[in-house]
């Protein structure tokens, strides 16, 4: 029985130092891979649902304030301190929106929407503090590491199912979708995965491929480096087959920046300059060979940017003819047919329906006529409300279909940049404008008067967003505890120990390519991707409070 009681003791001590390790790297396989199915709905109309992975967070919390009750961890760091003045700011935004400038109505729903808001970039910074908090030596940021590679094998896993076998698709691109339907992809479709938009997939591997690709080149084991540069070209499979070409500029850029300061490490500026440009031309002549097989549909996307700059698409058409003689040989080698795969594959499910009996429509399915945006692939009409008089005097209304009349940002850039230019920017502008210091509160930039209820809300600019909502000290103690945290990797570049310097690397390229994403996509306020950011941030700069 002295044994027995001797064992549990042990066991009930090493939980006790480990549990929130052994948590932390649960929910770092958790959230990426369980898709976006909804618990229930705080608001039926919104598009925002409570699902079960925000459950599962809350549990976490609540062990992580127990342990920091017990004075079992630590959590004090620059970051931290700028994650606090945040939400310090979020929470006097709010007040401001209510009880000031009133952009948000005293109702049930539109004041539940602002805090719905408000308490979701808390659970994502709490990622932050619980993962920095989980590491008490240097064999903890190993494991949750390992889990993350995992992770990201699972999602690229279930991309391929996705694209050739029918699994399910489970998107949040509206509100009807966000109800957990499940879906297939049609052929063109573009691959979302485990996550619930092709864009939040795009987002999560610009964060992960550079952290694993800067562990690669630490690595010394054969085995693991292999296994790492697997990932890497199967990860940026999966980001080719999203067809997202902000992010993929994002880790274009990201894998430059990991490959040349690991080449800055070398003695002569020789074996610098020789390093860096073959490790990138293995990679990218790697990355290459996968767009010409598979990058059909970013390719064509990434026309669609060029055609809104006429000189400079004269001069790619110039280019084309002269080189597509030589490269249609090769291109029409290694091109992959993928209707004749996905029939091989299996037969859609019999309860789900398709991307395109949903009604989206991607790059490939139709092509564009002209005097429609590059983007645009149906002639849908406007439906108008229209009042007359009836002959007996009574009052009638009818809804009338007119051809659409396009802005001319549409017909130059296309209709998603459009509506950026048009109405999603400017509107971020007017809020900042309305109160420079705290912003116009959370999920008020989409409403044309303060009464109306969006179903759901995106500026597709993160930084407008931030300054829209929370205003300039919202903005300044947001991308403070980003920068402050870059900050703490560009000074541990130098530092001795090789895995922390790796992180270093890998973290700054992730963060500065999740920047650069985030001029065209709300990407921190993502959940997949905010949940993973904050925990990668709280996990790097945990490792670095151990050694430092």
């Amino acid at each position: 029985m002295t044994k027995k009681h001797s064992s549990i003791k042990q066991l009930t001590k090493w939980l006790d130092k480990n549990i929130l390790l052994l948590l932390s790297g649960f929910l770092l396989i958790f959230i990426p891979l369980f898709p976006k199915i909804p618990f229930y709905s705080p608001i039926e109309e919104y598009i925002v649902r409570v699902r079960l992975e925000d459950f599962l967070v809350l549990f976490v919390i609540i062990v992580w304030v127990i342990q920091l009750i017990r004075k079992k961890i630590k959590w004090q760091s620059t970051t931290a301190w700028f994650v606090i003045a945040y939400a310090v700011v979020g929470l006097l935004s709010i007040i401001s929106a209510i009880f000031i400038i009133k952009t948000v109505p005293i109702i049930d729903k539109h004041v539940l929407k602002t805090f719905l808001h408000f308490v979701r970039y808390l659970e994502y910074f709490s990622l932050f503090f619980i993962f920095y908090s989980s590491l008490s030596n240097s064999k903890g940021v190993k494991i949750l590491l390992g889990f993350m590679s995992l992770s990201l094998l699972a999602v690229a896993i279930y991309g391929v199912g996705q694209k050739y076998y029918y699994w399910p698709v489970y998107s949040t691109m509206n509100r009807e979708f966000s109800k957990g339907i499940r879906l297939y992809l049609t052929q063109h479709a573009r691959v979302q995965s485990t996550f619930a938009g092709h864009y939040d997939l795009a987002a999560y591997l610009v964060i992960v491929l550079p952290l694993l690709l800067a562990l690669a080149y630490y690595s010394k084991q054969k085995l693991i480096k292999g296994y790492l540069f697997f990932l890497q070209f199967f990860g940026a499979w999966l980001l080719i087959m999203s067809a997202a070409r902000t992010s993929f500029i994002a880790y274009a850029l990201s894998t430059v920046i990991v490959i040349s300061l690991f080449g800055l490490k070398k003695e002569s500026l020789r074996s610098k300059i020789s390093w860096i440009v073959t490790r990138l031309l293995g990679l990218w002549i790697g990355i290459f060979i996968l767009m010409v097989g598979f990058g059909s549909d970013i390719y064509e996307r990434a026309v669609q940017v060029i055609k809104s700059y006429p000189q400079v698409y004269s001069q790619y058409q110039r280019f084309e003819k002269q080189t597509q003689k030589s490269a249609t040989t090769i291109i029409a080698f290694l091109q992959i047919d993928h209707l004749k795969i996905k029939q091989l594959g299996s037969s859609p499910p019999a309860n789900s329906i398709s991307t395109q009996e949903a009604e989206v429509l991607v790059a490939s399915d139709q092509r564009p006529i002209t005097q429609r945006p590059v983007d645009v692939y149906a002639d849908i009409p406007d439906q108008i409300v229209v009042a007359t008089t009836s002959a007996d005097g009574s009052f009638v209304t009818a809804i009338v279909e007119k051809p659409r009349v396009w802005s001319d940002n549409a017909l130059q850039y296309g209709l998603s940049m459009a509506i950026r230019l048009d109405t999603l920017w400017p509107r971020a502008v007017q809020g900042f404008v309305r109160s420079p210091f705290l912003g116009s509160g959370y999920a008020t930039l989409n409403k044309t008067s303060p009464t109306d209820f969006t179903i759901a809300d995106s500026t597709d600019n993160n930084f407008l967003r931030t300054l829209g909502e929370t205003g300039l000290l919202g903005f300044i103690t947001f991308y403070g505890a980003i920068i402050t945290s870059m900050v703490v990797a560009i000074l541990g570049l130098r530092k001795k120990d090789a895995l922390l310097s790796a992180l270093c690397i890998g973290y700054l390229a992730a963060a500065l390519g999740l920047l650069f994403n985030a001029f065209f996509i709300d990407v921190f306020s993502a959940s997949k991707v905010a949940f993973t950011f904050w925990a990668v941030t709280g996990l790097f700069l945990g490792y670095y409070k151990l050694k430092k």
